[in-house]
């Protein structure tokens, strides 16, 4: 007959307990706000670059787009996240489609 002695010890044994939000309400302190602010520059800067038809602020919006897009949630609104990548990459179309120029850096123009 063989005794085994279970060699964990009970009493210290500390269970996981979630942080509490520390005068906080909604959804957290610690939440990552990054996809937010990018769809909304993305958005922005979509619309500068089919308003005014600069090709650097849609590129810029198809950049903000997609990080907007990667580093979303499950839990995000997967419609207004692809909306704003899908109107960054109209942006970029449409901008070389009325001109279909090089784009030029705006510190680069010629005088």
């Amino acid at each position: 007959m063989s005794t085994t002695v279970d060699p964990r010890r009970k009493e210290k044994v500390n269970r996981y307990k979630p942080p509490q939000n520390q005068g906080q309400s909604g959804s957290g302190a610690n939440e990552d706000l990054t996809p937010d602010y990018m769809n909304i520059l993305g958005m922005i800067f979509s619309m500068c670059g089919l308003m005014m038809k600069l090709k650097w602020c849609a590129w810029f919006a198809l950049y903000c787009s997609s990080i907007s897009f990667a580093s979303s949630r499950v839990s995000d609104d997967a419609k207004q996240v692809l909306s704003s990548f899908m109107l960054s990459v109209s942006a970029v179309v449409m901008s070389y489609l009325q001109n279909p120029t090089p784009m030029t850096p705006p510190w680069a123009a010629v005088i």
